[in-house]
């Protein structure tokens, strides 16, 4: 079992700043995946970013150039800071976990980003 503690989000101006953070526990493998997905009200879940704890990412094309993820893979914790924020960036985002080994996700309990116009 994986354990995802996420912290950040909240509320913000259009073009205002936020950052999340995601740390993860438990049964870590050598190789894995951390990742945002991001469900606004009566929309399916979407990925926003990923990024492997040997550094490859994968940014979503809406959100390239105004998000950034990182990780800090001796810690394991994934970062993503939001520039630019815009109201259609608001929705419950949500922090997950890949073993690459297993293919098999965990998923944090999610935290409410909301970008006021």
């Amino acid at each position: 079992q994986v354990q995802l503690v996420e912290s950040g989000g909240g509320l913000v101006h259009t073009g205002g700043s936020l950052s999340l953070s995601c740390a993860a526990s438990g049964s870590i493998s050598s190789l894995y995946t951390m990742g945002w997905h991001r469900q606004a009200p009566g929309k399916q879940r979407e990925l926003v970013a990923t990024a492997t704890n040997r550094g490859r990412t994968v940014v979503h094309d809406s959100v390239k150039g105004r998000f950034t993820i990182s990780t800090d893979s001796v810690r394991n914790i994934v970062y993503l800071q939001m520039n630019s924020l815009k109201p259609e960036d608001t929705a419950v985002y949500y922090c997950s976990f890949e073993n690459t080994y297993t293919r098999r996700q965990f998923w944090g309990q999610g935290t409410q980003v909301t970008v006021s116009s």
